[in-house]
């Protein structure tokens, strides 16, 4: 069995979880077992309906929390009617504004709030529950309630202090008792008192073996207690972003990243690492050897594959220009905005289509406001975009920082030429200039201006000197690399050698 360990997921995921979801992908077509176990807290959504969003099976998912319960990973089904079930005759009124309901208990001085999976249907996700003014329970729910949470009133503010976490029959499987950020776990025939030592229990239930493999995508606060409990089975590191700061580095020290430390660190117990570029692979080897005198083994194995590549059915439409991410500070979004409103001084008809969520979404609204480019920019949501990159022009990346690029390879694989700046590693992996795009020079002391007024003559550079028929027919022809039958076969060799 090949297990993948990861933190979190999300409607608006990293590319860690993207690459997990394409690793799943690969995986299934080669016939290999797999199972993804994520170890964070999911309040606010039932993990199902965010793991099936990004395209994995139940089957393949495992909860740390309801790991240890008979409880699987299923969608929630649990019903308004079911609730009213269980009020035993209770008078109450009820109201409902989307996906958020109220009863109103005329007895006891009680009210519930429902929280729905979505605005239409009746099936409920969670339920908060008031007495006399303080919260003092949520139930959280799939077919049954899977755990509940308990708090008490201090400092005028509703304290969680513990969790129950039941089996299908509703019996109690163990406890979490919480004091701020201390923690304690009660089972039947144990006592442990951290989430690390919770996660280090997981792993040696899993019953490892030699021919188990372990693939830590994510060592933050688990990364210890997965190796201290992996056994014989081999473990593998994936690098997702930049492994160490250069400013941090000279000569005689490097300062790697936080999130690979660890790991570097215990490189006698790592079967390989794993780098999705050539050009990270290279620099870590050498980095490796000379601040630390091994050459433990590292490979390259894209994050992502292509099924297959996409050509327009008719023609792209003329000028257009796609950007797909996480709507974040870091993916620089704004600037991609400004600079298309700048490049429309020269070339008309440019348009851009934002595609992706998150916590820059109303910041990029008030820019298109500010801007008067409604017209012209247009931001799209989260969508699945496999069928819809290959009618754009090309693709726009903002990026300062990318390991690898989903969403670059996913261009270049509807043959879109790419501008984007040159920082290590994905934009260089994918744009060959002035053959499929262009890679813009920077460096740290160059001004949110300048990079604008870069990106700007690069993109009216590309539609009125490039030809964009051979940058197009290049870009499918870096893809072809990234075709899944390719990706599957480093996945083999990879797997068979360990």
């Amino acid at each position: 069995m090949i297990y993948n360990f990861n933190l979190g997921i999300g409607w608006a995921s990293s590319g860690v979880e993207y690459a997990q979801a394409y690793r799943a992908g690969v995986l299934r077509k080669t016939g290999q077992k797999a199972k993804f176990i994520f170890t964070d807290m999911f309040p606010r959504d039932n993990i199902q309906h965010m793991t099936e969003n990004i395209g994995f099976l139940d089957s393949e998912v495992i909860w740390l929390y309801t790991f240890f319960t008979d409880n699987k990973i299923r969608p929630v089904t649990y019903t308004l009617g079911q609730l009213e079930s269980t009020f035993r005759n209770r008078n109450y009124t009820f109201t409902r504004e989307g996906k958020k309901a109220r009863y109103d208990f005329l007895e006891g001085n009680v009210y519930y709030t429902v929280y729905m999976v979505d605005e239409e249907s009746d099936r409920v996700h969670r339920v908060e529950m008031v007495s006399n003014g303080c919260l003092i329970r949520k139930d959280y729910f799939t077919d049954r309630r899977i755990y509940s949470e308990y708090y008490a009133p201090l400092d005028n503010q509703a304290h969680l202090y513990q969790r129950r976490f039941f089996h299908s029959d509703q019996t109690v499987a163990y406890e979490e008792i919480i004091d701020n950020d201390a923690v304690t776990y009660q089972f039947p025939n144990r006592i442990m008192g951290s989430k690390e030592e919770l996660v280090g229990y997981l792993v040696s239930c899993l019953n490892l073996t030699s021919e188990d493999v372990l693939i830590i995508d994510r060592t933050t606060k688990t990364g210890q207690a997965i190796l201290q409990n992996a056994g014989q089975a081999k473990v593998l590191i994936p690098i997702h972003a930049d492994h160490f700061s250069e400013s941090g580095t000279d000569e005689e020290n490097i300062l790697w990243n936080n999130y690979y430390e660890y790991s570097f660190a215990q490189h006698k117990r790592v079967a390989a690492y794993i780098t999705s570029t050539d050009a990270q692979k290279e620099l870590l080897r050498e980095q490796f050897q000379k601040y630390i005198g091994v050459c433990p083994k590292v490979v390259t194995i894209p994050v992502g594959s292509l099924d297959e590549l996409k050509y327009p059915e008719g023609g792209r439409t003329p000028h257009s220009l796609i950007t797909a991410s996480r709507l974040a500070t870091e993916k620089h979004v704004d600037w991609l905005l400004e600079a298309v409103v700048e490049a429309r001084k020269t070339v008309e008809d440019i348009t851009m289509d934002i595609y992706g969520k998150g916590e820059q979404e109303q910041a990029l609204r008030g820019l298109i406001n500010q801007w008067n480019c409604k017209d012209y920019v247009r931001l799209m949501g989260q969508q699945n975009l496999e069928e819809v990159y290959k009618h754009y022009d090309a693709y726009l990346s903002g990026s300062t920082s990318e390991g690898f690029g989903l969403t670059l390879m996913e261009a270049v694989g509807s043959g879109l030429p790419i501008i984007g700046f040159d920082v290590r590693y994905g934009n260089p992996n994918f744009i060959d200039e002035g053959e499929n795009g262009y890679i813009i020079p920077v460096h740290d002391k160059m001004e949110k201006g300048e990079r604008i007024q870069a990106l700007a003559r690069c993109i009216v550079r590309l539609f009125t000197e490039a030809d964009l028929e051979a940058f197009h027919r290049h870009s499918y022809e870096k893809a072809k690399a990234y075709l899944t039958a390719e990706v599957e076969k480093q996945w083999m060799d990879l797997l068979n050698k360990i």
